[in-house]
C-alpha cells in the first residue's frame, strides 16, 4: 500500500492550494451526490446488512436509510458553512530584536482513520478533513466494506469532475487522491500504523480492543477515541422525574454508541426509588445486572433482572444491558468511577449544587454532566458541526473533535537580517 500512501501524501500538499470557497463548493457537490446516488448507496448497504444478524447491536449503527442519508448530506452541507479553521493567528509578538513571530493554524497533512461498522463515518471524516485542508486515508471494517467502497467511489467521482472543470487545478497529483480507502483487512491496519512519513495522525474509532491494538502497535501519532464505559450517579438528593428521564435517554436512545450509559450508581438512601427510575427501560427489554442491594429492591418488580458479576462493572455493553451498583456516599461513587470509568463521559443527578460541583471537579473525564444525559456527548450537539471522534486522552484534543481539533500550527518568523549573538 506504499504507493497509495505516497499519492495521498502528495495530494495533501496540493489540497492546501484550494481556497475555502472551492472546498465548500466540492463539499456541497458531494452532499448533492449522496442524495442523487441514494439507491446505489442503499443497495451496497443492504449487501452489508445481509451479512449481519438483526439481533447484533451493531446492526443499527451499520444501517443506512433514506432519512439517515439525508441527515449525512445535511451534515456535510453544514460543515461547508462553518468558518475555516485554517490561517487563524493564535499568537503574535515582536521580540526586542525586531523579529516578528506569528503562530498560525495549518492542516496536519494526512489523517488516517480506522473505524468499524459505521458507514456514515466515511462521509463525516471526508467532510471534516477536506474542509480543514487534510487528506485522509480510511480503513473501515469488513462489516461495512460495500457501503464504504460506494461512498468513496461517489466522492472520487465528484472530485474528478471538479478537477476536470476547473482551470485552477494545476496539481502534481490527482485531486481524488486526497481520500483513499484501504482494504478491510488486519494487514491494512498494520500498514497504516507503520506508515511513518506518510500518515501524520491516526484516529481509531471503535471498541476497547481496537483502541488498545492501535495504541500498542502504532509507530505514528495516535489520538485515542471512542471507547466509553459511561456511569451516571443518582445522588441522595436527585430529582426522581428528572433522573428517570435522564437515565432512560442515556441508556436507550442509541445503545451502540460510545456515549450510551453502561452503569447506574444509586445512593443507598434512594433504593426505594429504583423501580420507578428504571421501569421505562423495560419497554426496550433492557437487561439489568444488579448488585445485591439493587437486586433486592427490583426483585419481582422488573422483568429483565439478573445478578451482577465482577465483569458487569467496567464493561462497555453497546447493547440493551445496564449494570447497577449501590453506593453509600458520593465518595464511593467517585471511587467507582475512578476504578471503572474510561475518561469519556460521566454524569451526576442531584439537586445539591455542592455535591455536583465536587463531582465535576473530581471526575477525570472528557465530559462531566450535572442533571443531563451523557447522550449529548457529540460534536454536532456541542455546536461543532460534526465530529471525527471523541478523544478520551489528555494530550492534545479532549472530548468531541471537529475542525479545530484536526489542525496544528506553525510559527512564521519575519526579520530584517537579524543574527543571533
Amino acid at each position: 500500500m506504499n504507493e497509495q500512501f505516497i499519492k495521498t501524501k502528495r495530494a495533501s500538499k496540493s489540497l492546501a492550494l484550494l481556497s475555502d470557497q472551492q472546498r465548500n463548493e466540492i463539499l456541497n457537490a458531494v452532499a448533492d451526490a449522496i442524495i442523487a446516488n441514494q439507491e446505489r448507496i442503499l443497495k451496497a448497504n443492504a449487501e452489508d446488512l445481509a451479512k449481519m444478524s438483526k439481533d447484533n447491536p451493531l446492526y443499527d449503527r451499520l444501517q443506512l436509510t433514506p432519512s439517515r442519508l439525508e441527515g449525512i448530506a445535511n451534515d456535510m452541507r453544514n460543515v461547508a458553512t462553518l468558518p475555516s479553521p485554517l490561517g487563524h493567528i493564535t499568537k503574535q509578538k515582536t521580540l526586542p530584536n525586531g523579529l516578528r513571530l506569528c503562530r498560525v493554524s495549518v492542516p496536519f497533512g494526512v489523517i488516517g482513520m480506522i473505524y468499524e461498522a459505521r458507514p456514515n463515518v466515511t462521509f463525516d471524516v471526508f467532510s471534516l478533513c477536506f474542509k480543514s485542508g487534510n487528506a485522509c486515508i480510511l480503513k473501515g471494517g469488513k462489516d461495512a466494506d460495500e457501503s464504504n467502497r460506494v461512498a468513496v467511489a461517489i466522492i472520487h467521482e465528484v472530485l474528478e469532475k471538479a478537477e476536470a472543470n476547473s482551470s485552477f487545478f494545476t496539481l502534481h497529483s490527482s485531486l481524488k487522491d486526497v481520500v483513499a480507502l484501504l482494504p478491510a483487512t488486519h494487514e491494512a491496519t498494520g500498514e497504516m500504523l507503520n506508515a511513518v512519513g506518510y500518515v501524520d495522525l491516526c484516529i481509531p474509532r471503535g471498541g476497547r480492543k481496537l483502541i488498545d491494538f492501535v495504541r500498542d502497535t502504532a509507530r505514528i501519532p495516535v489520538i485515542e477515541t471512542g471507547a466509553g464505559v459511561v456511569n451516571t450517579y443518582f445522588d441522595k438528593d436527585g430529582d426522581l422525574d428528572m433522573g428517570r428521564a435522564i437515565i432512560t435517554n442515556a441508556k436507550t436512545r442509541r445503545v451502540s454508541v460510545c456515549n450510551a450509559l453502561d452503569c447506574l450508581l444509586v445512593h443507598q438512601d434512594r433504593l426505594n426509588c429504583l423501580v420507578s427510575l428504571v421501569n421505562p427501560m423495560a419497554e426496550k427489554h433492557v437487561i439489568i445486572y444488579a448488585d445485591e442491594q439493587a437486586y433486592a429492591a427490583l426483585d419481582g418488580k422488573y422483568p429483565y433482572l439478573e445478578h451482577a458479576t465482577a465483569d458487569s462493572f467496567g464493561t462497555e455493553f453497546m447493547d440493551y444491558k445496564l449494570a447497577i451498583k449501590t453506593v453509600a456516599s458520593l465518595d464511593e461513587a467517585l471511587a467507582h468511577i475512578d476504578a471503572f470509568g474510561s475518561g469519556h463521559s460521566e454524569a451526576i443527578i442531584t439537586q445539591d449544587e455542592t455535591a455536583a460541583r465536587r463531582f465535576q471537579a473530581h471526575v477525570d473525564a472528557a465530559c462531566v454532566y450535572w442533571n443531563a444525559p451523557t447522550s449529548f456527548t457529540d460534536g454536532a450537539q456541542f455546536g461543532l458541526g460534526a465530529e471525527i471522534g471523541i478523544s478520551t486522552q489528555k494530550l492534545g484534543p479532549r472530548g468531541p473533535m471537529a475542525l479545530e481539533e484536526i489542525c496544528t500550527y506553525k510559527w512564521l518568523i519575519e526579520g530584517e537580517g537579524q543574527t543571533r549573538p
